[in-house]
């Protein structure tokens, strides 16, 4: 990860310096981001003052769609105090589910919880029977939020 865009220049000419203003330019716009280390693909960031995280699940969209359900309707969906499950985006065929973090919170504030969510969420995924009517509200209440990216 880089946190701009000075990169994509470095070994080209810049004569005039219109190269280094458009990514200077550019890396101004870059949400601040870190990468977990305690889960895979799960990402904090801070857009202006609400922080994020953003996880990148690799599961089967249906499964993890039931298993997010499950964690909704026990009320064991959050990654610790102030957060707040909002939603999911699909990108590239994944679904990215979203979390609100409390305004203060810094990525190492996430790793045990998102820790913790992992392996709630294995063990949701391995519960195959049928979701009850509660899982089911909460199923049809995350389709509701949820975004496809293109």
């Amino acid at each position: 990860m880089h946190a701009g865009f000075e990169f994509w220049g470095q070994d080209m000419p810049d004569p005039d310096g219109e190269l280094a203003a458009s990514l200077e330019r550019a890396s101004e716009t870059v949400v601040p981001t870190a990468r977990l280390t305690s889960v895979e693909a799960a990402y904090w960031c801070r857009i202006g003052s609400r922080t994020h995280l953003r996880w990148v699940l690799p599961d089967d969209e249906a499964p993890l769609l039931d298993a997010l359900a499950r964690l909704h309707a026990a009320r064991e969906i959050a990654l610790g105090d102030g957060s707040k499950y909002v939603g999911a985006f699909r990108a590239h065929g994944l679904v990215v589910p979203v979390w609100d973090l409390a305004p203060d919170a810094e990525a190492a504030d996430v790793e045990a919880p998102a820790a913790t969510m992992r392996r709630k969420l294995d063990d949701a995924l391995r519960d195959d029977t049928p979701l009850s009517v509660a899982e089911r509200r909460s199923r049809a209440g995350l389709l509701s939020r949820q975004v496809t990216l293109r």
